[in-house]
């Protein structure tokens, strides 16, 4: 690989992000290394380094519920490439991860020589998953309506949501987001009517589904 390569470690344990650097310090081009502790570090580490190359994502750290994380990421930051690294690493969580456009999945078991792979892999531009898994698995039928009801969100219907799932208050992401309360209201009126539910509680539940095997 090339050399002035950036990744982000998004991981609350300490110990693990050192055994992550530890992996990648030993692959060629010596990449740099920008660590989080939580989701909203890591959202942080994504804007201040636009040109990252890569972001290790957990699925469960403090300010996420499983791929709830992966969603607000991909629509927040739809040019950096995020790889799942969890312990939880059965085929549906993986097949799930990849259909919200994960690029990659890496289990929190794999050995060194693994990480590099799957990680090399995936700079190279293609799809990295662990070792025995089988593409091409089914969903049970609400999941997959599900799935692609949450494709149906723009970019930012996508981004609100995930804040939702936070726990924020409509002013608070408007604040964040840099918008008016107004916009948000509509934001979330469209996410409602494209989810196909009532009220944002439930619209935050229905977001637990495609995350709870990872929660």
């Amino acid at each position: 690989m090339a050399s002035g390569l950036t990744i982000i470690i998004a991981d609350d344990h300490p110990l693990f992000r050192g055994a992550m650097r530890q992996a990648l310090s030993g692959m060629e081009g010596n990449p740099a290394i920008v660590e989080a502790g939580d989701f909203s570090a890591a959202r942080k580490a994504a804007a201040d380094h636009p040109a990252a190359d890569l972001m290790l994502l957990d699925l469960t750290m403090p300010g996420v519920s499983g791929l709830s994380g992966l969603i607000a990421l991909r629509a927040e930051f739809h040019s950096l490439p995020v790889m799942i690294v969890s312990a939880h690493d059965d085929p549906a969580t993986v097949h799930r991860a990849l259909e919200l456009g994960a690029s990659g999945f890496l289990s929190k078991s794999a050995g060194i020589d693994e990480i590099r792979e799957g990680i090399a892999t995936v700079m190279a531009g293609n799809i990295f998953t662990p070792r025995g898994f089988v593409h091409g698995m089914e969903h049970e039928p609400e999941v997959a309506a599900l799935l692609h009801r949450l494709q149906t969100l723009t970019p930012q219907q996508s981004r609100v949501l995930g804040m939702l799932a936070e726990g924020l208050l409509n002013k608070q992401i408007a604040y964040e987001l840099g918008v008016s309360e107004a916009t948000i209201k509509a934001h979330v009126s469209a996410i409602l009517l494209k989810l196909d539910v009532d009220s944002r509680t439930q619209a935050v539940i229905q977001l637990g589904k495609i995350g709870a095997v990872a929660a």
